[in-house]
């Protein structure tokens, strides 16, 4: 079977099991014993999210994602990563 086309805007989406809302929150990744670096909610869904971070590294594919707006812990698996970004998958 060949690819169906999408539309250009539609393409972040393709592999998205729900809609992503744009999102302005506060957040803390949490792991290890005391370990926890702050990032920035910026689009999240039923699940997964985007996340804005300094840098990626040194945070391990799996980890609690604190929403602190709400104190909402969530845990989650990184499904991917750029520069200044992880994409995160609820578990």
């Amino acid at each position: 079977m060949g690819r169906m086309s999408r539309p250009a805007g539609d393409q972040m989406n393709e592999c998205r099991r729900s809609p992503r809302l744009r999102t302005f929150k506060g957040g803390s990744i949490i792991f290890g014993v005391a370990a926890a670096i702050d990032c920035l909610i910026r689009n999240m869904s039923e699940t997964g999210a985007a996340l804005e971070i300094e840098a990626p590294i040194g945070i391990p594919d799996e980890f609690t994602l604190l929403i602190k707006p709400e104190f909402l812990k969530r845990h989650c698996k990184v499904v991917w990563r750029s520069a200044k970004r992880i994409g995160v998958q609820f578990v």
